[in-house]
């Protein structure tokens, strides 16, 4: 499949796998990494259908500007009827998606294997 041109930002890697587009978040996801990802992630989150997996495996800090992008990537996807997926296997990260509820929104998968593994489900079931 062909991938699609990467946003200019180091905190952001974007292919498609298995039918998806997958964001690869990547470094330290604080407040200037979210103002950069943003307006990517509005693009990719605003087309109907979207079946899209965020992967945190590359992410080494994440404050709450990361979970904010979460939980607007995963408003955008359900009004466009379209399914979300989590990879996160980062501890500290886990911890803070578990703590603030994130995780029974949005359950973390272990891998991108697991994530694209699943069946079609929108994060709505979940």
């Amino acid at each position: 499949m062909p991938q699609e041109p990467a946003p200019p930002s180091r905190h952001l890697r974007v292919h498609q796998d298995r039918g998806h587009t997958v964001l690869e978040f990547r470094g330290e996801i604080d407040i200037a990494a979210a103002v950069e990802l943003l307006p990517y992630l509005d693009r990719v989150t605003g087309h109907p259908g979207v079946r899209l997996v965020i992967d945190l495996s590359g992410v080494e800090f994440f404050d709450c500007s990361g979970l904010r992008l979460l939980y607007r990537a995963r408003s955008r996807v359900l009004d466009h009827h379209g399914s979300l997926l989590l990879v996160c296997t980062h501890p500290l990260t886990l911890r803070i998606i578990r703590v603030t509820g994130l995780a029974r929104l949005l359950p973390p998968l272990p891998s991108l294997d697991a994530a694209l593994g699943q069946p079609e489900t929108t994060s709505e079931t979940l």
